[in-house]
C-alpha cells in the first residue's frame, strides 16, 4: 500500500470548484476561501472579480495569473507558498480545476513535495452535461477536448466505435459543426448524442438526438458559447446464429430439447429461437 507523507505545513492547496454560469451554484465553502486565501490563482482576473461581486465577498489575498500558457512557470512559486504556510486557492475560468483545465501540474508538484491539497467540490461540466444527456450514466469516460486535425479526429472515431461506456468531451464551438460531420461519417447517423451548450448560464441549452439531427442543428445555427458533447456507447453486436449453434448444441448433448437449448442461448443473445433452431440443425449435419 503507497502512502503519501505529508511534511510539516500549515500551508495547503485548496482546489475551488467555481459556478459554471450561475453564480448561486458557487458554494459557502468557495465563498469563505475566496474571502481568505493568502493567494488566488486564477485564469482570468477580470472574471474574479466578476466572480467576487457576484458572490458578495472580496478577495483580500494576493491574486496571481495561473493558465495554461505560464502554468509551468507559474508552480513552482505556489508550492512555495504552499510550503511557507499559505493557503492558495486555485480556480479557474469555471468548473473544477485540473479537469480539461490548469491545475494539475500543481496538484503533482505539491504532492511530490510533501505538502497538502485539499478540494472544495464544485459544479463540474462533465458531470452537469452527464446527467442531463438523457444517455446512460451507469459507466462513462471523459476524453477531454475532441483532437482539432482531421486525421487525428478520424482516428479518434475509429477508437471510440466500439467503446460501451457513454462518452463525455468537450469541443470548441467553432469546430462543433465538423465534429458533428465526422462522427455522423465515422459512427453513423443514429448514434445517439447530447450537445450541451452554455450550461447553467442564462442561455443554457441542450440538444439530444441521432448525431444526423445533431450535425443538421448545427449547421443551421452555429451554436456559441461553452460546448460539451455527449455521446451514447456502443451497441453490442448481435451474433449470427451460426456463431452460437455450437453453444444450442452443447446444451443438447447435456440432455436438453435441442428446442429448449435455442430458446436458452436464444434469450441470452437476443437471436430468434427458430434461427438458431435452423442453424443447429445444420451444423449437426
Amino acid at each position: 500500500m503507497v502512502s503519501v507523507v505529508v511534511t510539516r505545513s500549515d500551508g495547503v492547496l485548496l482546489l475551488g470548484g467555481v459556478t459554471l454560469g450561475d453564480p448561486a451554484d458557487a458554494s459557502p465553502r468557495v465563498r469563505d476561501a475566496l474571502a481568505t486565501a493568502d493567494v488566488v490563482a486564477t485564469e482570468d482576473t477580470r472574471r474574479l472579480r466578476r466572480l467576487a461581486a457576484d458572490l458578495g465577498v472580496e478577495v483580500s489575498g494576493r491574486v496571481v495569473v495561473f493558465r495554461e500558457d505560464n502554468e509551468v512557470a507559474r508552480t513552482p512559486g505556489l508550492v512555495e507558498d504552499v510550503r511557507s504556510g499559505a493557503t492558495v486557492l486555485l480556480i479557474t475560468d469555471g468548473g473544477m480545476p485540473s479537469v480539461s483545465d490548469p491545475g494539475y501540474r500543481a496538484v503533482a508538484a505539491c504532492l511530490a513535495a510533501g505538502l497538502a491539497v485539499r478540494c472544495l467540490p464544485g459544479p463540474s461540466a462533465v458531470l452537469t452535461a452527464l446527467a442531463v444527456s438523457g444517455l446512460p450514466t451507469d459507466r462513462f469516460c471523459f476524453e477531454g477536448f475532441a483532437p482539432r486535425k482531421d486525421g487525428e479526429r478520424r482516428t479518434w472515431f475509429a477508437e471510440l466505435a466500439a467503446e460501451r461506456r457513454t462518452v463525455v468531451f468537450f469541443e470548441s464551438p467553432r469546430r462543433l459543426r465538423s465534429l458533428l460531420e465526422a462522427a455522423v461519417a465515422q459512427l453513423g447517423g443514429e448514434r445517439r448524442g447530447a450537445v450541451c451548450r452554455e450550461l447553467t448560464k442564462t442561455h443554457e441549452e441542450v440538444v439530444r438526438g441521432p448525431l444526423a439531427e445533431l450535425s443538421a442543428w448545427a449547421a443551421a445555427h452555429e451554436p456559441r458559447g461553452e460546448i460539451t458533447v455527449v455521446l451514447a456507447g456502443a451497441s453490442p453486436a448481435t451474433p449470427e446464429p451460426e456463431d452460437l449453434a455450437a453453444e444450442v448444441l452443447g446444451l443438447a448433448a447435456g440432455g436438453r430439447r435441442l428446442k429448449d437449448a435455442a430458446r436458452e442461448v436464444g434469450d441470452a443473445h437476443g437471436v430468434s429461437t427458430k434461427a438458431l433452431y435452423d442453424a443447429a440443425l445444420r451444423a449437426r449435419t
